[in-house]
């Protein structure tokens, strides 16, 4: 059934919540899963078990490791000094050494008074009798006069008074920040310089995916220190690389690589690389949205508080949460992209003090989310302006044949915005079918390419049964220059074929969203307050006429969330959405006809727009047989 949309559908009601009681909280909400699945990644020990952290920016992926990294029991177990030994035979290799914490320290002291006499070989190498490498070592030292860098040691690595397991985050790796370097001006073993790899031994190091990724050698090497520690369980030293003719013994320890980055960049690392599921077994994913429960108000609440400058009254509270749920696209959801409305409360605590108020409210939420609009409006406004003075050809009022306003999406960084736009069908008598024109211009992505696919499956599942489908029809986007991708318009261009093939006007005050599927269903569409905001605005530019609005997929009701302007024009009439569920009740608004059900003798009632159509893609295919 075809539903009008009333003003009262749209409300957002927060009266029930005491506001005042919830207390200031800073913690990562509606993110369990993926907080589970760190949790299991933090704590498990065997290679493979390192971690691909994907999803949005601002759902507080990195604020939510550390939180879960300090959470973590102090198992310092795992944390060693690490200190590079002169060998004597070996000078180019050095030997790597592993001691407590705070013990290299005290070895380095005791080699000192060695050096100085003031101990003795045979010792020095009883105190250590337990660990072989050491004991030769010891023995294996010259006089230090003959090589005084042979009673100094490198401590690459000092755990003394650590408390807890290194988190080290490298936001912009090189090989040499990544996996360390040699100073070819030192002797061998004390040239030896590690990287962010090799501090977070017996840790967690945190990398950007992009920056590792889009770098081939840094991505290679890291994959040749992961398989080592997956084959031996040892993690780095500069870990067997030859460097300035230095070839060092690796650490005997393991660090866990947290990877942070997108979820496309992690699909395409899973389907083109095939070590990376070996290395990177835990991979949780952060939501962009969460369910509007309770505690989820009261987390988001709380987050607000924790942020505050000024007093928030309680209209600041349920702007704000209006404003989540329309980042999340639906009623019932609010963002977890808790960054998006720090920004937003910034701003509106800075209208408050311009009125030198000492609090803020939901009217300053409103002024900012108004100022946004108002300084990204540019584009829009000169594409309104083009349209009230003929530029750009589209009408808002009257009836068309072949012609329906569509409704799209135009982003600027960080802004969008929607915008009409013009869809055109022509049809005549031929074999070629439904052409592209977008994509006989190269304008054209696949996934429009598909949307139009599906209409000519639809023709032939709805009209085509007796007889085969023959024509020539084109359909394009009038007065556009770019590529158009998506299928959110397919139902708009199934209006505009249906109105050409038939013969049959179609009201232009009425503009149309929505993807269709082969049975003539409609598919929800994403961006769709945009998209309503900006064919208001058109209208508005234009004159409201009292019988403007806009036609929904009926999915996408729960996805409304409009400015008062709009909903205030729908309370009093000036402006109407439809939501739909099929192409049947779209061609009923646009056309004012009936679409109708066959008969037993399969036959749609007579003037029904089912009938009108059949009859002239039936006329098409005997025009097209005549033809030579």
């Amino acid at each position: 059934m075809i539903r009008e949309i009333k003003s009262s559908d749209l409300e957002l009601n927060y009266s029930n919540f005491n506001f005042s009681l919830m207390p200031p909280l800073n913690r990562i909400i509606g993110q369990e899963k993926a907080l589970g699945l760190i949790s299991l990644g933090l704590e498990a020990t065997r290679p493979g078990y390192n971690i691909f952290i994907s999803g949005e920016d601002g759902t507080g992926r990195l604020t939510a490791l550390r939180e879960l990294v300090s959470k973590i029991e102090g198992d310092i177990s795992n944390l060693k000094d690490v200190a590079y030994l002169y060998s004597a035979n070996h000078h180019h290799q050095p030997h790597c050494v592993t001691f407590p914490p705070g013990h290299a320290k005290a070895f380095q002291e005791e080699l000192n008074l060695l050096a100085q006499g003031e101990i003795k070989k045979e010792e020095l190498a009883q105190r250590y009798a337990s660990n072989k490498e050491l004991v030769r070592f010891i023995l294996s030292l010259s006089s230090y006069e003959d090589n005084p860098d042979s009673y100094k040691i490198n401590i690459v690595l000092d755990r003394s008074g650590a408390k807890r397991r290194p988190l080290i985050i490298e936001t912009h790796p090189s090989e040499a920040s990544l996996f360390g370097s040699i100073d070819k001006n030192k002797a061998p073993h004390l040239a030896i310089r590690v990287g962010a790899y090799q501090e977070a031994c017996g840790g967690f190091l945190v990398l950007n995916a992009q920056e590792i990724v889009e770098n081939n050698e840094l991505w290679a090497k890291l994959k040749r220190y992961l398989e080592m520690t997956h084959r031996a369980s040892l993690s780095s030293a500069v870990q067997g690389e030859l460097q300035e003719g230095v070839r060092p013994y690796p650490i005997p320890l393991q660090t866990k690589i947290i990877l942070i980055g997108r979820e496309d960049i992690y699909e395409k690392l899973t389907e083109s690389d095939d070590l990376f599921l070996k290395f990177f077994k835990i991979a949780p994913e952060f939501d962009y949205s969460m369910e509007a429960s309770d505690e989820n108000i009261k987390g988001t609440v709380g987050y607000l508080k924790s942020i505050a400058s000024l007093e928030q009254r309680d209209s600041f509270f349920s702007q704000m949460l209006r404003y989540s749920s329309w980042l999340a696209e639906d009623r019932s959801r609010l963002t977890s992209q808790l960054s998006l409305l720090a920004d937003l409360s910034e701003e509106a605590v800075l209208y408050a003090k311009h009125d030198n108020r000492s609090y803020v409210t939901g009217e300053d939420v409103e002024k900012a989310l108004e100022m946004r609009n108002w300084h990204n409006s540019l584009i829009e406004e000169h594409i309104n302006k083009e349209i009230l003075e003929g530029v750009m050809m589209m009408d808002l009022k009257g009836r068309r044949v072949g012609v329906v306003n569509g409704l799209a999406i135009m982003d600027r960084g960080l802004s969008s915005f929607g915008t009409p736009t013009v869809i055109s069908a022509t049809a005549s008598p031929g074999t070629e079918g439904i052409v592209n024109i977008e994509h006989e211009a190269g304008l054209s992505g696949g996934i429009h390419d598909k949307g139009l696919l599906i209409l000519e499956g639809y023709l032939r599942h709805k009209y085509a049964r007796t007889f085969p489908l023959s024509l020539y029809a084109g359909i394009a986007f009038e007065q556009s220059y770019g590529e158009v991708d998506g299928d959110s318009a397919s139902s708009a261009e199934l209006y505009a074929l249906l109105s050409a093939v038939g013969d049959i006007p179609l009201r232009q005050d009425i503009a149309v969203t929505g993807s269709v599927n082969q049975m003539g269903e409609l598919q929800p569409v994403g961006g769709i307050n945009e998209k309503i905001q900006g064919f208001y605005n058109a209208c508005k530019t234009m004159g409201l006429t009292g019988s403007q609005g806009v036609i929904i997929p009926k999915q996408n009701f729960q996805s409304l969330i409009l400015p008062k302007e709009i909903e205030n024009a729908i309370d009093i009439g000036s402006f109407h959405i439809y939501a739909i569920s099929n192409i049947d009740e779209g061609m009923e608004i646009l056309t004012s006809l009936k679409g109708g059900e066959r008969d037993r003798r399969g036959s749609f009632p007579l003037h029904s727009f089912h009938r009108i159509v059949e009859d002239q893609l039936k006329a098409l295919y005997k025009n097209s047989q005549k033809q030579p």
